[in-house]
């Protein structure tokens, strides 16, 4: 029996948790607040989701049956929603408050839990450094700091976060979402993919640390070798036009296609062969995790928790960041060999299935809440 069953176990009573995510759009984090609530309620705790009205998660969580409270957050400096949320906090009286999020929801949420004087942790899901004194106060009301990867958590260190204050409990992926066979005369249709092409995904914002300009550069330098290479970035950033360009100068306009942001990625990712992840600084990499869960290896730079998220030569292959060479040469290799596709194909959906369920990762946060209002 594993610790944080008996833990579970062992609390009679419902907890009631309230949540606070304030992003404004439905990407990753949020997701992992929807997995965690739903697999909460359904061991029959009481949550509650506190985020801004229209945004991202608002939608889904109602969708979901979640309770959802409604609280505009413009940011760090809005110290209007730190005392909205510490008197809605005194009405409810929850017995712990988990905050998701920056932009408000950690360093407001933090101040509005102690002066409600109600415990609560946080999560934290970005490797960014930031000066110490801020993460001082930033950190100071929590229990503990809850990090998504080992990676995350020697940052917290570097921070001064003391060790005992800190949890490291991974993002999850729901492997069962795919496992259905995706319509892939539909997608090759869609995305204009050929039949015998060799569809290569990347996902992410496009923003200078997700790396995209390395992927452009590998992918022409096997162009010529590899003339059935198609290469499809899903996302939106700043970087778009910049990047358009980038591509357009390497000759790569009929081999990369910008397909903007998808919320269908999930359906269609299996259709795949590969998905690329040049992150060069990555809390966790989640979006390699659903990848991983759909059946399709990764590539990228063996940066911040990517390095958690993709088993090296067992579920993908990792090459030193910002090293196009090695970065083409692992795409290469990932063409040329079908066998060690298929077998990396195996062991991602393996490795999904029991190291990051959303199962083990609602226990384990289950465990957690215990641990602190045990004492």
């Amino acid at each position: 029996m594993t610790s944080a069953f008996m833990l579970f176990f062992l609390y009679d009573e419902p907890v009631k948790i309230l949540h606070v995510e304030t992003g404004r759009h439905f990407l990753g984090g949020p997701q992992q607040v929807v997995y965690l609530i739903n697999a909460l309620r359904e061991r029959g705790h009481d949550n509650t989701l506190v985020c801004p009205p229209d945004s991202g998660i608002d939608g889904v969580a109602r969708l979901a049956g979640i309770r959802v409270q409604n609280l505009f957050c413009a940011g760090d400096l809005d110290l209007p929603f730190a005392y909205r949320l510490s008197q809605y906090l005194k009405e409810q009286a929850p017995d712990i408050v988990h905050c998701h999020s920056r932009r408000g929801a950690d360093l407001l949420g933090g101040l509005a839990a102690s002066y409600a004087e109600i415990p609560a942790v946080v999560s934290r899901r970005v490797d960014n450094t930031e000066m110490r004194l801020m993460a001082t106060l930033r950190y100071k009301p929590f229990q503990k700091i809850i990090a998504i990867s080992a990676a995350i958590a020697e940052v917290l260190r570097n921070h001064d976060v003391e060790d005992e204050r800190i949890a490291v409990i991974r993002s999850a992926v729901d492997a069962a979402a795919f496992a259905r066979v995706p319509d892939r005369e539909a997608f090759r249709q869609e995305f204009h993919i050929e039949e015998g092409a060799f569809a290569i995904a990347a996902a992410g914002q496009l923003i200078p640390r997700k790396g995209h300009r390395y992927l452009l550069q590998a992918v022409a330098g096997l162009v010529r070798k590899h003339p059935q290479i198609r290469l499809v970035i899903f996302g939106d950033g700043y970087l778009n036009n910049q990047l358009r360009a980038q591509a357009a100068a390497l000759g790569l306009g009929g081999v990369v296609q910008f397909a903007g942001f998808r919320d269908d990625l999930d359906d269609f990712i299996a259709c795949f062969d590969l998905f690329a992840h040049p992150a060069l600084a990555e809390g966790l990499g989640v979006a390699a995790l659903k990848a991983a869960a759909a059946g399709v290896p990764v590539v990228g730079f063996d940066a911040g928790g990517l390095c958690e998220a993709v088993e090296h030569t067992k579920t993908g292959l990792l090459v030193p960041k910002e090293n196009v060479d090695e970065l083409q040469s692992a795409i290469a290799t990932m063409i040329d060999d079908d066998h060690m596709r298929q077998q990396m194909s195996i062991a991602g959906r393996e490795r999904m299935q029991n190291e990051f369920s959303i199962a083990t990762m609602a226990d384990k946060h289950m465990a957690l809440y215990e641990s602190v209002l045990n004492g």
